[in-house]
């Protein structure tokens, strides 16, 4: 079909239209505590052949998209990623994307064969595409949960890393090149060279990027976040083209810009929040598209109810306690580690690589991983907040960041953050003078009941409260440390540490 100017406006007016449904669909997915994962792939599909009857099959280029959108996602987690929160825990991130995949991998291939059946090509596959974490689930869900930055720095690590060896053993495996004349310690070793060319490239196109940036003046503040963006799928294509890991590249390459002083670092960020939103989208309705629910089958959801449950309790804390063995964590964080293990699209995506060789059983891979990520989108994701309770986990009044965008002719190097003093906190009646917050630091603003209050030296906090502090960037890490100790010490903190009074 030839795309002239009439078929074009037809296809921004789509376009535009459910765009615009998705976005407000966000809003009353979250109203209705339902991950918008759903929402979207119920687009796709009531969009398709079952529903208002567009046609979409060609896996090849759901599989070309959805490695796109992938980029931009993976692009975003990267660049707002604080590096001083996941260096703790990097070597644990590490593990589970690398050690974790190949555990997860090789129990769900097991399972995959002797209990549901599948011959030995299809139950690495499905191992395979079911071993990563989905960068875009993890980064969008976690985040809103106030847990310890160890948990969320390592699973955000985890997320942005573990694509990159699953999408190589699936590209191999569907290619056939997984035996033959490559042999066991040949494909490992191919996996090893994919991974460490793509973590060397994205580091040289991201240190080189900031390097390049910091050193030009660009004649408008909006071509930053253009520039920061174009580095990141630079990476991407560059070691692709390389025969590297693309996906490590691009997350490598946008942490280190992500954390790099540059310009108009706020309106970077949230450009790419957009970026990742659209791509988001577009990824989730084209996989709604591609998916058809007369095909799936009864013995279908059997299998993935079966391969979602040796997923949850089997094969992901096997793999979290194997990796997490070089760098070992608490029994109450290794277990919501294990739940945590969040499936999105990547999971799909990943199936189109074997659609898209023709391997045999394919399409049926494809129903079962769809089934799989479905309900464990329903069960995991709405649940988190609450084993995260449970677990004794979740922290009350924890500092959320606000991104404040600077002036468009300088750099502010200074974080605003904000606190809600909760019911049970000890800073109720504390004086903001006896914060004593580092040198610096300051409280900016303090909203009660609606009014805001320009705080003195003698204003007293009061439960209910949300404070603004602005502080430097490099005081951050110990003004957040200070107000915590306040929280749970009350104004004798500073001599009883972080215990309450007795």
């Amino acid at each position: 079909m030839t795309l002239d100017v009439h078929e074009l406006d037809r296809l921004l007016l789509v376009g535009a239209g459910v765009l615009l449904l998705a976005i407000l669909a966000v809003r009353l997915s979250v109203r209705a505590g339902l991950p918008s994962l759903l929402v979207y792939l119920a687009m796709g599909v009531v969009m398709g052949e079952s529903g208002l009857g567009i046609r979409f099959d060609d896996a090849e280029v759901a599989h070309a998209l959805g490695f796109a959108a992938l980029v931009l996602i993976l692009a975003e987690g990267g660049l707002t990623t604080p590096w001083p929160e996941i260096r703790p825990v990097m070597r644990l991130g590490v593990s589970l994307a690398t050690v974790g995949v190949a555990v997860s991998v090789l129990t769900m291939a097991l399972v995959g064969h002797f209990l549901l059946g599948l011959t030995w090509e299809l139950a690495v596959l499905l191992g395979a595409v079911t071993a990563p974490t989905d960068a875009a689930a993890v980064f969008s869900v976690l985040r809103r949960l106030p847990l310890p930055r160890r948990l969320t720095g390592a699973l955000e690590a985890e997320s942005g890393l573990n694509d990159a060896p699953t999408v190589v053993l699936v590209t191999l495996v569907s290619a056939g090149s997984a035996g033959g004349g490559h042999g066991v310690l040949g494909f490992t070793l191919e996996i090893v060279y994919e991974l460490g060319l793509g973590v060397l490239g994205g580091a040289l196109v991201g240190f080189g990027g900031a390097w390049l940036l910091r050193r030009s003046a660009l004649p408008a503040s909006g071509l930053y976040p253009l520039a920061v963006l174009s580095f990141t799928v630079l990476a991407y294509a560059g070691t692709a083209t390389l025969h590297g890991s693309g996906f490590a590249a691009v997350y490598v390459a946008a942490l280190v810009l992500g954390n790099a002083e540059l310009p108009h670092r706020a309106a970077t960020r949230s450009f790419s929040e957009g970026v990742a939103w659209l791509a988001q989208i577009g990824l989730f309705v084209m996989l709604g598209l591609l998916a058809a629910p007369g095909r799936i089958t009864l013995e279908t959801v059997v299998i993935a109810v079966l391969a979602l449950l040796a997923l949850t309790l089997v094969a992901r804390p096997l793999s979290v306690g194997v990796a997490s063995l070089v760098q070992p964590v608490g029994l109450r964080e290794g277990a919501f580690l294990s739940w945590a293990g969040l499936r999105g699209a990547v999971p799909i995506v990943l199936t189109t690589i074997p659609l898209a060789d023709a391997v045999d059983g394919s399409t049926q891979l494809f129903d079962i991983v769809f089934v799989v990520v479905l309900l464990d989108t329903l069960v995991t994701g709405p649940t988190l907040p609450w084993v995260a309770r449970a677990l004794r986990l979740a922290r009350r009044s924890e500092p959320r960041d606000l991104e404040v965008e600077a002036a468009p002719l300088e750099r502010i190097a200074a974080d605003l953050l904000q606190i809600t003093i909760s019911p049970r906190s000890l800073m109720h009646g504390v004086e903001v003078g006896e914060l004593r917050l580092p040198p610096g630091s300051s409280v900016a603003l303090v909203v009660r009941d609606g009014h805001t209050i320009v705080p003195e030296r003698r204003t007293v906090l009061r439960h209910g409260d949300d404070v603004l502090v602005v502080t430097p960037r490099a005081l951050r890490e110990a003004t957040e440390k200070r107000l915590r100790a306040v929280s749970v010490g009350g104004r004798l903190a500073q001599w009883l540490g972080t215990r309450p009074p007795a």
